[in-house]
């Protein structure tokens, strides 16, 4: 029967499709967020200013400047220094960045809500404090949304992964590992990875990120109406088997205030992650730890000589042995055949002579007069009495020469 290539075509498309699922799980766009600092510079948000001035960029500059000074006020005051004044320039050498949360420029004034970030080494030493800071094993964050009854992680871009890769962790005990989401990530790292409590596999993928334990910052979207008021449920989860460490309930009152809702949903989960870690219930699982195999001990083995000669046996009677050596063979022959006498725990020549009689140090558990015997019924011709002996190999025996048979038959 001929097949018509129309009843081809869904099979074909069909295995495009897949095709193109596979490809799609590694290749999407919209996919990947990179935090946008994951140093530890010290961080003083919602500084206001208002600032006036003869043009527009003198009073941006001066509202700037006087970000710094409270900035560096709050954190004086935070850190235990007093909250005491620093020169402008003191403060330029040691402020690394202005975050810029909202602001309204006018012709001669300048309106803003700002958040200065301070170098921690350099803030540290004028404040007089140590720029270490004790963190938590380093831990890899998966943050997964629940909205219209489905879970995403990292599988696309979303709102909550944005959320996570604008904070700044430098103020956090937390040392948190953000995947960006491209690469294997989708693959390693989604919604379902986080209800697989496997430790075997958990272990395999926190090596590819150098992560000690996971932490799944979960937020739960529920829309009243459409454009409307977004409540948000945060749960602080960790560990592989996705425990709950506290949860909380924001709202906003539209959608255009859902990043402002996912900003402050991280924060607060962040302070969870760190109330857990002072607490001492935030502690990596040692299931995740490496396990070596089980190896089984390796003993050394030494020569039978060397042996015997660090561990003397107890009625050990040593025995000088005369053989013939005519060749390296023969050496070899005689030190083998002699080993293979029951209660011989060494034997090695001592004196070479080859071409001749070369002599052969035995350790022998027993007396001499059972070493000879031993000889002699493995067909040695033994001579000698006592502790030196002669042995050779006994000639083999011939059978007589018979006469010829001449008779003829009668």
């Amino acid at each position: 029967m001929r097949i018509r290539p129309l009843f081809l075509i869904p099979a074909v498309a069909a295995l495009t499709l897949a095709g193109g699922i596979g490809v799609a799980q590694i290749e999407g766009g919209d996919r990947g967020v990179a935090p946008i600092d994951s140093s530890g510079d010290y961080e003083v948000s919602g500084v206001t200013v208002d600032v006036s001035a003869k043009t527009a960029d003198a009073a941006r500059l001066g509202g700037w400047r006087v970000a710094q000074r409270k900035g560096w006020q709050q954190l004086s005051r935070r850190l235990g220094g007093g909250g005491g004044l620093v020169p402008d320039s003191t403060l330029d050498s040691i402020v690394s960045g202005i975050v810029v949360e909202n602001e309204q420029i006018g012709p001669n004034r300048y309106i803003a809500k700002l958040g200065v970030l301070f170098d921690r080494a350099r803030a540290g030493s004028l404040l007089g404090i140590a720029s270490y800071v004790m963190r938590s094993p380093p831990m890899v964050v998966i943050p997964v949304t629940w909205s219209g009854g489905v879970g995403t992680a990292l599988e696309q871009r979303s709102a909550w992964q944005e959320a996570w890769a604008r904070y700044r962790t430098g103020n956090s005990t937390i040392d948190y590992i953000r995947p960006t989401g491209t690469g294997p990530d989708p693959l390693l790292l989604n919604a379902g990875q986080t209800g697989r409590p496997g430790r075997g596999w958990w272990r395999t993928v926190l090596d590819q990120y150098g992560g000690s334990d996971v932490l799944i910052p979960t937020v739960r979207l529920y829309r009243q109406w459409p454009g409307g008021p977004v409540i948000g449920v945060f749960e602080a989860r960790w560990g592989p088997d996705n425990r709950m460490l506290q949860q909380a309930t924001l709202r906003v009152g539209s959608v255009a205030g859902l990043p402002a809702l996912l900003d402050a949903g991280v924060k607060r989960i962040d302070e969870s992650y760190q109330a857990a870690l002072r607490n001492g219930y935030l502690r990596a699982d040692p299931g995740l730890s490496y396990v070596p195999e089980a190896t089984t001990p390796v003993e050394e083995e030494l020569p039978a000589d060397s042996l015997a000669a660090a561990i003397p046996s107890v009625g050990v009677t040593v025995i000088q042995v005369q053989f013939d050596t005519p060749g390296v063979a023969a050496v070899s022959a005689g030190e083998a055949a002699v080993r293979g006498v029951p209660g011989v725990s060494s034997a090695a020549t001592s004196s070479l002579a080859l071409g001749g009689l070369s002599v052969m140090t035995v350790n022998f558990g027993g007396p001499p007069d059972a070493f000879k015997a031993a000889l002699e019924a493995r067909g040695w011709q033994v001579f000698g009495s006592g502790a030196t002996l002669r042995i050779r190999r006994a000639p083999a025996l011939l059978p007589p020469e018979m006469p010829a048979d001449d008779a003829t038959a009668g």
